[in-house]
């Protein structure tokens, strides 16, 4: 920085200081810099900017920050009432807050760094206050989907996992109404991926609102050239693609476009070099290498979003391109990543499983947008539609194997919260592409597609059972009540002597898709209406 301090990205409170630093738009960068540069001669003529001027040789303009005040105006400066909620948390989590903090740190953030976990141990120690209270309580709130999986908290009765959300985000909305800063960010992430996920505009309300903050921060700008410290860039930059990430799967999975452009940021994918200190662990260092790939994989995902929600059809990209970047992304990982892609072995890295998933929920994708582009070229009983329909099937079944073979290890590690509407997606496709290609209910009860969607559903009600693992339930409560009574009235049919000859095909086949709707009006599918 440049004529004063640099912008605060510690976890300081929401209310140590009365002003944020928001970034100046390009369109008056120039103006504001000849007419700061004239001021600061004159003494006392000071307007509160801030520059941030790039290292020598860079070819990066400067990037001008200005003070604008946090606390809307006329409110006064009192106890801020996300402090309160926090304490509330802490009371109910006593004496076992220093243990949640542990396994946030052990779980989570080796996983997804969003906070530098030696500077936040140390003020959480010494200075605690000064941390943002609803930092802290999404942190908590986040963190209460990995109790049963902390030794030191496994045997301890948890607390009220639905009450301490409800307090975190009372926290969130008074800060972010309050004083909204870099701290606000952080928090939104934390509390959009928590689980279980229960409020989806909820979340997508936050969402936007922390990339507002985000943008207002400068935080969608490379800081590589400028002349601040190594730890304030690699911070910068992890906050932005925590965001981006959520941003781009909570699309995907809500089915809005997301908040973010390709053509507005300028940050550069994560690399260990801003990853992984020197004193990180060799289990670090590969969970940051799992971490690495997650960010380059949701970068080829935005290229499937942007073809999905284009409304503009008058130029539409080839699904040969979405195709090739699905492809390159494979062909660029090595090592252990690329095994976990590839093979599906070394689930035991913190964070691989949830790639994994990603990556078969991506390819499941770019099968269903092939699909329906052929859709539009080729008779109904075109061959090469038969084709597109194999391959997206087995991919489907790849998710419902990997589900299959998943220990209590993988079901206890971090997974994105977004994650839990790839079943319900899946489990849909799977119930169309059975109702589009067979003419009566048994035969459709007999079809590959909805034998591998009944042992998904079988398979996520046997984990649900056992481990009440968070991911399985929103498809179990769109789908498993469906596949039941499709199954109970062929079965009662055939009891009764009926069989797939006793049905008029006319009146079973769909007139279109989106007859869908109708017989099964509670699936998720949130790209239904992209195509």
């Amino acid at each position: 920085m440049h004529g004063g301090d640099s912008p605060s990205i510690e976890f300081g409170s929401a209310d140590d200081h009365a002003s944020n630093l928001h970034i100046v738009g390009p369109a008056t960068t120039k103006d504001n810099q000849v007419l700061s540069d004239y001021l600061s001669a004159i003494p006392g003529a000071t307007r509160g900017t801030r520059m941030v001027v790039p290292v020598p040789a860079s070819r990066s303009r400067p990037v001008l920050f200005t003070r604008v005040q946090k606390r809307p105006f006329g409110v006064p400066v009192n106890r801020s009432p996300s402090a309160e909620k926090l304490e509330m948390i802490e009371k109910l989590l006593e004496p076992y807050a220093g243990d949640v903090i542990d396994l946030y740190f052990g779980k989570v953030n080796i996983c997804f760094p969003l906070l530098d976990e030696v500077s936040f141990r140390q003020q959480w120690l010494e200075n605690k206050e000064r941390i943002s209270p609803a930092l802290l309580a999404c942190l908590y709130a986040h963190t209460m989907a990995y109790w049963q999986y902390s030794p030191a908290l496994a045997y301890r009765k948890c607390p009220d996992i639905r009450f301490i959300w409800n307090l975190a985000n009372d926290a969130v909305y008074s800060e972010l109404h309050l004083s909204p800063g870099m701290s606000i960010i952080k928090a939104i992430v934390l509390n959009v991926g928590g689980l279980p996920t229960t409020s989806l505009i909820g979340n997508g309300v936050l969402l936007g609102s922390a990339v507002s903050v985000a943008y207002s921060l400068g935080l969608n700008r490379n800081p590589m050239s400028w002349e601040i410290t190594h730890s304030e860039k690699c911070l910068r930059m992890k906050i932005w693609w925590t965001l981006l990430i959520h941003d781009r799967w909570t699309s995907l999975a809500h089915g809005t476009p997301p908040h973010i452009l390709p053509t507005q940021y300028d940050v550069p994918l994560p690399s260990l070099e801003y990853m992984a200190d020197n004193a990180a662990s060799g289990m670090q260092q590969r969970a940051a290498s799992v971490f690495i790939a997650l960010a380059s994989l949701t970068d080829v995902l935005d290229q499937h979003l942007q073809y999905i929600y284009q409304v503009r059809k008058d130029e539409t990209g080839s699904t040969v391109q979405l195709e090739l970047a699905l492809n390159n992304w494979v062909e660029s990982l090595s090592g252990t990543v690329r095994l976990i892609i590839l093979r599906g072995s070394h689930l035991d890295i913190p964070g691989a499983a949830n790639l994994r998933f990603s990556y078969l929920t991506t390819r499941l994708l770019l099968e269903r947008i092939e699909l329906e582009a052929d859709k539009q070229s080729y008779d109904p009983h075109d061959q090469r539609l038969s084709n597109r329909y194999i391959q997206a099937r087995r991919t489907a079944e790849e998710i419902l194997i990997m589900t299959q073979e998943l220990q209590q290890e993988q079901m206890g590690d971090f997974w994105l919260a977004t994650s839990a509407f790839s079943y319900p997606a899946t489990v849909n496709f799977l119930l169309r592409c059975g109702l589009e290609t067979e003419s009566s209910p048994v035969e459709l009860v007999r079809s590959p597609p909805f034998k591998i969607a009944q042992d998904l559903i079988e398979t996520l009600r046997s984990l649900q059972d056992k481990f009440s693992w968070d991911l399985a339930r929103v498809c179990l409560a769109q789908h498993a009540e469906i596949v039941d009574k499709i199954l109970s009235s062929v079965s009662s049919s055939e009891s009764q002597g009926g069989n797939s000859g006793s049905f008029d095909p006319q009146e079973f086949v769909l007139p279109d898709a989106s007859f869908i709707d109708q017989f099964f009006p509670s699936l998720w599918d949130p790209l239904q209406n992209a195509w």
